[in-house]
This record gives structure tokens, sequence and C-alpha cells, in this order.
């Protein structure tokens, strides 16, 4: 049987409900997503504000902010319309600031070192050992940390710190780029 939006509040705001606070997210995030679409006109930033917007209804249901349980859809909604404003005026204070001082900004720096040749990186990594070349693609390709490296191959994270080590040295050697 599915929960009422009252009852869910009030799990919430018990203490009581993590599977409650799930349902939460499970019923808000598509709505939150679509207003995202409908008034940033981006995912991406209606991915963030869905995440925004799930993070404050949960914090103000947790400390019982919310003074109407029936009206939690209210409340989200209003919470989504405050945050897509504050993003906007964001956005154009950035612009008058842009507008004010950017003529007083320094261009951008010349890149130091020309783009790596991406071919030959390639052919350098291939020539990594294998530990050495998971390592390497997890760090920089998967983004993964090094403790979540160390834990999918069963290394110590300073272990994997020393490989990632020596292995962007035999890079760095193989592509012809002084250490």
């Amino acid at each position: 049987m599915a929960l009422e939006d009252v009852d869910l509040v009030r799990q919430i705001s018990s203490g009581s409900g993590p599977a409650a606070e799930a349902e939460l997210c499970r019923r808000m995030a598509p709505r939150i997503r679509l207003y995202g679409l409908r008034h940033l006109r981006d995912e991406h930033a209606s991915e963030d504000l869905a995440q925004q917007v799930l993070i404050t209804t949960l914090e103000a249901l947790r400390a019982g902010r919310l003074r109407e349980p029936g009206k939690l859809a209210s409340f989200v909604l209003g919470t989504c319309r405050m945050m897509v404003l504050d993003l906007r005026r964001g956005v154009q204070r950035q612009q008058r600031l842009l507008e004010q001082f950017g003529a007083d900004l320094p261009a951008p720096a010349a890149p130091s070192m020309p783009p790596p040749d991406r071919q030959l990186l390639a052919r350098c990594v291939q020539h990594l050992k294998e530990r050495e070349r998971t390592v390497i693609v997890m760090t920089f390709f998967d983004e993964q940390t090094g403790a979540d490296v160390a834990r999918f191959l069963g290394l110590s994270e300073a272990n994997v710190r020393v490989i990632r080590h020596r292995a962007i040295h035999q890079l760095r050697e193989c592509m012809g780029v002084p250490a």
C-alpha cells in the first residue's frame, strides 16, 4: 500500500523512515526534474536542481519545519521556485560583474605545453603493465579515488600511489616529456 504524503512527512519527521525518505525522493524527483527542464532548459542543471531541492526538503522534514504535512507537494514546488530564482540571480550578478570588470581581467594565459598527441599517449598507455594501466585508467579516465582503486585491485592505497607515480613517470618518458 502506498503511503500518503502526510504519512511520509510524519515518518521522516519522526526519524523512523529511511524507506519513507527513499519513497519521497522516488515520487518527487521526476516532478522536480521536469520543473528544472521547463525553467532552466538544461538537463544537467535540472538534475542538480533535483538533488538540491530533495536535500533541502529532507532537511526541512527531518527538522520538522513543514507546518502542514498535507502540503508537501506545494512545499517542494516552492523550494524549486526559490532555487531557480537564486540560480538566475547568480547568473545575472555574474554577467553584471563581467560587464563591469571584464575589461580589467587579464587575458587567459597561453598553455605552456602543446596538447598531447593522443595516438602516442594511447600507445604509451598500452605499453604499460596491466596493473599500471588499470591504475592509470581508473584514476584519470574513470576518475576513481585512490581508495576505490585500491579496493578494486586488492592493494593498499600507498601501493596504488607508488604504482601510479611509476606509471606516470613511464608515460612521460614514452611521450618525450621532461620530468
